[in-house]
Formats: structure tokens, sequence, C-alpha cells
């Protein structure tokens, strides 16, 4: 069952990515969904509860790593230099997503 839950969070972050045209460090959703799904192809072979820690704990740090940024695409590239010292939304909202998933994982 996590295999598949990998393979399909995977499908996604290549959904996004394909769709908004964002890479890493464009201060997007990106930056918290790719070291997520990066944490649980490491952890895929481990146990779920072990696996939904670790991709938790990675969107969390993704997340937080936009505050400095300054937004390069979406919504907030608008803003130019004052995006810097915000976290993204997106990204906030990844982070999330995964916390819930390592709760019902649990």
């Amino acid at each position: 069952m996590l295999l598949d839950l990998v393979d399909a969070l995977d499908a996604g972050l290549r959904g996004i990515i394909k769709l908004g045209a964002a890479e890493e460090g464009d201060k997007t959703i990106v930056d918290a969904w790719t070291p997520a799904v990066r944490a649980l192809q490491r952890a895929r072979s481990s146990e779920p509860a072990r696996a939904t820690r670790a991709a938790r704990a990675a969107a969390e740090a993704g997340s937080a790593a936009t505050t400095p940024m300054e937004a390069k695409k979406g919504r907030a590239s608008y803003l130019g230099p004052r995006s810097v010292g915000h976290q993204d939304p997106g990204a906030v909202s990844t982070a999330l997503l995964f916390a819930a998933l390592d709760r019902a994982a649990r």
C-alpha cells in the first residue's frame, strides 16, 4: 500500500511541476512537495509511520525554507522583493497535508 501511495504522490508532484512550470527554489508548492516525496521514496521499504514521519519533516523544512526566497512563479511572484520574509502559502498547505498523512498513518 505504501508503494502505491509513493507512486501516486510522485505522479502528483510531476503534474504540479508540469502544470505550474515551477521547480525547487521558485518559492512555490514544489519547494515542500519535492523533499516530502523524496523522503517517502527513500523510506518506501520501511514502516509506513516512519516513512510518513520523514515526509512530514521534509515538507515542513521545505516550507520553512521558502521564507527567505523571492517568489519567481505563481501569484506571489507579482510581489517581487516583497515576497521575501514570508512563507509560500502553497508550501505551507503542503506541509499541513503531509502532517495529516502522517497522523493518518499512525
